[in-house]
């Protein structure tokens, strides 16, 4: 884009200070002048009085100025649109990468490096800095994946593993959070939430149902961290204290825990 400049020359601005008289010939008596141009009106007296500059005006700091709001607009609207972009995108890797590892349990050391990396790209571009205020976060969510063995139970043989969906819920205008396990054993765990940042909880668990039926009281054992560290309509990632990855997609935003 060419830059614009204005300039203007200076100029001169003459004042004159005309000054008319004129003298006329008295009665026959008088006798004539030898002159004859004595009779006619004097040419006006001209003097130069000052000669002025018009002071340049430099028009190009507004300019400017007009150029950086529009570049700086047009600027942060192609950041929002390509971090849109790229939001969809790497939603769309995350899902495909875990999609075949059984929520994590078949993921190789490898698989488990290239998730991880995926979900940094997400957390980096995280637009809700602080999820425990996010309306967002409340509902019940499913368990895409996690690198948790206790919760995948990779120790145990296959038959005794939870083999049906995983759901965690969470509202947070109670602090209160849930686990539930489906098929085969239908465990379930909820705790209390202590905010320890905008984005990080304690959690404390108080009440177990085994099979969903036989109640268990917390004996003050089941504690531990969590931090949301993505959060969309969609999608939540979150990580626990001892390292752990946790990537959930939402299933029911009305779902309310049992106080």
């Amino acid at each position: 884009m060419a830059i614009l400049s204005s300039s203007s020359r200076s100029s001169a601005i003459l004042l004159f200070s005309i000054s008319n008289t004129s003298s006329s010939s008295p009665a026959s008596s008088i006798a004539p002048s030898p002159n004859p141009i004595a009779l006619s009106p004097k040419r006006p007296n001209t003097s130069l009085i000052r000669v002025q500059s018009i002071p340049r005006i430099n028009l190009e700091p507004l300019e400017s100025s007009g150029r950086e709001k529009r570049r700086t607009r047009v600027s942060f609207l192609s950041s929002f649109l390509t971090k849109e972009r790229d939001g969809e995108s790497l939603k769309e890797e995350l899902l495909d990468a875990i999609a075949p590892l059984d929520r994590g349990a078949d993921a190789t050391p490898q698989d488990q490096e290239r998730i991880d990396r995926i979900a940094q790209n997400l957390e980096a571009i995280n637009k809700v800095k602080e999820p425990l205020k996010s309306s967002l976060l409340n509902g019940k969510w499913e368990l895409l994946y996690t690198t948790s063995n206790s919760i995948l139970g990779t120790q145990r043989p296959k038959l005794f593993r939870p083999n049906g969906k995983i759901y965690q819920a969470i509202n947070v205008d109670t602090l209160r959070a849930q686990n539930m396990e489906t098929w085969p054993f239908f465990n379930q765990a909820t705790a209390n939430l202590v905010p320890l940042s905008a984005s990080r909880v304690a959690v404390k668990f108080d009440n177990f149902k085994i099979a969903g039926v036989i109640p268990i009281k917390s004996r003050g054992s089941g504690r531990g961290q969590l931090e949301i560290t993505y959060l969309d309509e969609e999608l939540r990632i979150s990580r626990g204290n001892q390292g752990n990855l946790f990537v959930l997609k939402m299933v029911d935003p009305s779902y309310r825990v049992p106080l």
